[in-house]
């Protein structure tokens, strides 16, 4: 029996909503940022069946003290929580498995979250910290161990712990495991970087994003469990915010229930944990984090959709929205393999950072979310004009943005990858004069998007390649100097990952696809089917494998390769394989 099938909830009522990709006929206005038929809009009001009220009143000082209690950390000394005898744990704490993130050169970054009953309030555990080893070995055996060690795991962090193995020999592989008490968890699979300045033949990477638990199961994991790369790349809408039925949704469950408190939306730290519990309590989930490293950031629906830096969806109060932005960051960083640099501080977190394997590839990693400026004209699809076209408008901000800028000058990598959420390529709807662009996309942001295409010029970078997820569908994009013209130089390449279950099965070629390939002649390949993305890097060229599930309503469906595409390195420029 798996843990869901211990607990039964009766089924309420759910939200309507829907998701910003792509465009769909009905939606609800945002109220602080109108939106029309075709755009992106959220959950039907400030409350709803089986939601909470998030019209309550917040003060500036209880805003503040609020903040303060979601910076909450352990304390030390004779303050400390008590400490919890494992011994006394007598259900399997390690029912979310295990992950591993950021592979450097020397060293990994493992994580575990302690939960013997995950869809309960603090796991099941006690407000007290817990003792949990960890050991790291060359074998799956694990009979010659490198490294081992303890770490603490504190009820204020929510029970998770991370372990920065240091040490360790560059470019090759190790397994992993935790103990507390007489439980041991699952072991996991993981990779450091090559070192720098080194020679790499090859480079295998995987792209995924958008895994909506409630539009279906997450196939697409258990199949990139099975494959041989090197690191995943998760692009973001790691969970959705919106309610989650009894029966899971499109999963329809009928051996299990689901508690009644999934079935509304998030919006305290408490909802943000459990939510998180119930994603990673998913098998091929953890099968996925067990058997490669990852690399995470987010987009929107790990706090609330389509939100810009600090301003909410929907009309609530300031202090409100950033107390809900500060519960999600919390939590996301609590259940994701990320070292402490990455710890947020109340509503605000560092989660742009840089990698680099060997001399093949460096990649930065962009949070396209916290420090954007606001949609333009409401938000959806619209006609572009001076207030989109505002030369003053961000998506990443000016920090990260000479930040970008600042690495790729600085950089003596092959391939320089742009990991990052929305659709940066030129994407027009229609092959006509009157067409519109997504205003939450970089077309939104179009002298954003020239300001990083022309420091990638000026910096020297040959082979720009820009991951992305977000839209529920599968692209390749050569990327042009001016997208206005399609004689203008091809100046680097997209690879945009499908779902792995939001919008349901989806389907080879969506409504839309006719007028979105006429009217970008840039876009080379279009599927609207589940899966995920494979990058292969070598020193002469670039391959993309687009990888798909033909169905995530019901479980099991098979994998199949929907196209493939190569660029040259020098050369930019997709081509079929």
């Amino acid at each position: 029996m798996t843990a869901a099938q211990n607990f039964t909830a009766p089924g309420q009522g759910v939200r309507t909503v829907r998701s910003a990709e792509p465009a769909v006929t009905t939606s609800t206005a945002r109220l602080s940022r109108p939106s029309g038929p075709s755009g992106p809009s959220g959950p039907s009001g400030p409350s709803g069946p089986g939601g909470l009220d998030r019209r309550r009143l917040l003060t500036g000082a209880g805003a503040v003290a609020a903040l303060a209690f979601t910076m909450n950390l352990p304390a030390a000394g004779t303050a400390a929580a008590a400490e919890l005898d494992a011994r006394r744990i007598t259900e399997n704490p390690f029912t979310l498995g295990v992950a591993s993130g950021d592979p450097l050169p020397g060293s990994v970054l493992i994580w575990t979250r302690l939960a013997p009953r995950p869809y309960e309030p603090a796991g099941g555990l006690p407000a007290s910290r817990v003792q949990v080893t960890w050991e790291l070995a060359h074998d799956e055996a694990f009979r010659r161990i490198v490294r081992r060690g303890t770490v603490t795991a504190h009820a204020e962090f929510a029970h998770s712990v991370r372990a920065d193995v240091q040490g360790l020999d560059s470019g090759r592989g190790y397994f992993y495991r935790f103990r507390t008490g007489s439980w041991t968890s699952p072991t996991g699979r993981t990779r450091t970087a090559p070192a720098a300045g080194t020679r790499t033949s090859s480079l295998t990477l995987a792209a995924v994003s958008c895994q909506a638990y409630h539009d279906g199961y997450f196939t697409a994991h258990r199949h990139l469990a099975a494959e041989d790369v090197d690191v995943v790349f998760h692009l973001g809408d790691y969970l959705y915010e919106y309610a989650v039925t009894a029966t899971g949704g499109a999963r329809n469950y009928t051996d299990r229930r689901l508690p009644a408190h999934y079935n509304r939306e998030t919006v305290t730290l408490e909802d943000y944990r459990l939510r998180y519990a119930l994603y990673k309590s998913d098998p091929d989930l953890r099968a996925a984090h067990a058997a490669h490293p990852f690399v995470v950031t987010w987009d929107d629906h790990e706090t609330e959709n389509n939100y810009a830096g600090d301003i909410p969806e929907n009309d609530v109060e300031p202090e409100e929205f950033l107390l809900r932005r500060a519960s999600a960051y919390r939590a996301y960083w609590e259940n994701q393999p990320l070292r402490t640099p990455q710890r947020p501080t109340g509503p605000d977190m560092r989660l742009y950072r840089r990698l680099t394997f060997g001399r093949l590839a460096q990649f930065d990693i962009l949070d396209t979310r916290q420090y954007r400026s606001d949609q333009a004209y409401g938000d959806g699809w619209r006609t572009p004009g001076p207030e989109s076209e505002d030369p003053t408008r961000t998506m990443t901000g000016a920090a990260q943005e000479r930040w970008l800028i600042d690495g790729w000058r600085a950089s003596a990598a092959t391939w320089n990858v742009v990991p990052q959420q929305v659709t940066f390529a030129q994407r027009r709807d229609v092959p006509t004069a009157a067409y519109k662009l997504s205003m939450d996309a970089w077309d939104g942001y179009p002298a954003s998007r020239q300001r990083v295409l022309a420091g990638a010029e000026s910096a020297g970078v040959e082979n720009l390649m820009v991951l992305t997820g977000d839209v529920h569908v599968s692209y390749a994009f050569d990327l042009k100097k001016d997208f206005d013209d399609p004689a203008s130089r091809t100046v680097g390449t997209e690879i945009v990952t499908t779902s792995v279950s939001s919008g349901k099965d989806g389907a080879e070629r969506p409504a839309n696809w006719e007028n979105q390939t006429r009217a970008n002649p840039h876009l080379k390949h279009y599927d609207g089917r589940r899966g995920y993305a494979l990058v292969t890097l070598t020193e002469k060229q670039a391959r993309a494998d687009f990888r798909t599930v033909s169905a995530v309503t019901t479980p099991g469906a098979p994998v199949t390769t929907a196209a493939s595409f190569v660029t040259e390195a020098g050369n930019p420029g997709l081509k079929p394989a």
